[in-house]
């Protein structure tokens, strides 16, 4: 009897590793629900129109409202497309899903805040031109976006806490959970 025979009956065959969505490893699984995808892709999307009107203004008499939002934008650009990233590459599996979501959870508000500051600052002190409102425009629509999955995200979080306590309200302890380890 040859050797490969005693162990072809017991032997599982070696199934196909999972199949990827993008030969690069980049998937949407992770972004749950509809909101979550819209909200990432309209995050991206005015911080990148609010990046690129500012970035035109050829003129400004108060320069210090559009230096900050130049810089906020810039910022919440760059860190909504980190964690956009995270969210459609293996780095998600790297990093956990706990740690991404907590990070996530707060990112946003904070984000959305600053965008939200930086917006209101650049409609006080620009000169009027079009180039400032619609950057303006693009920075209030950016932040409200933020501001939107920062509301999600706490809603979603209340509802995994009520969730949470309702299977088990008292937290008693079942009949398995208090046998010992070891007997």
């Amino acid at each position: 009897m040859e050797n490969g025979a005693v162990y072809n009956e017991t032997t599982e065959p070696q199934g196909k590793p999972p199949r990827r969505a993008c030969p690069c490893g980049c998937t949407l699984r992770h972004l749950r629900g509809r909101w979550r995808r819209a909200a990432k892709a309209l995050q991206a999307l005015f911080s990148l129109l609010a990046v690129i009107c500012e970035e035109i203004v050829e003129n400004c008499i108060k320069c210090g409202g559009l230096y900050f939002f130049e810089f906020t934008s810039c910022t919440a650009l760059l860190l909504s497309l980190l964690i956009l990233c995270v969210y459609c590459t293996t780095a998600y599996e790297t990093f956990g899903k706990d740690k991404v979501e907590r990070v996530n959870f707060w990112a946003m508000p904070g984000i959305g805040g600053f965008f939200l500051l930086a917006s209101v600052v650049l409609a006080a002190t620009s000169s009027g031109s079009d180039l400032e409102k619609a950057a303006c425009t693009f920075g209030f629509l950016a932040s409200g976006a933020f501001v939107a999955e920062a509301i999600m995200n706490y809603l979603d979080s209340r509802k995994q806490d009520t969730e949470s306590r309702s299977e088990n309200p008292a937290n008693i302890q079942t009949a398995t959970e208090s046998q010992p380890l070891n007997k």
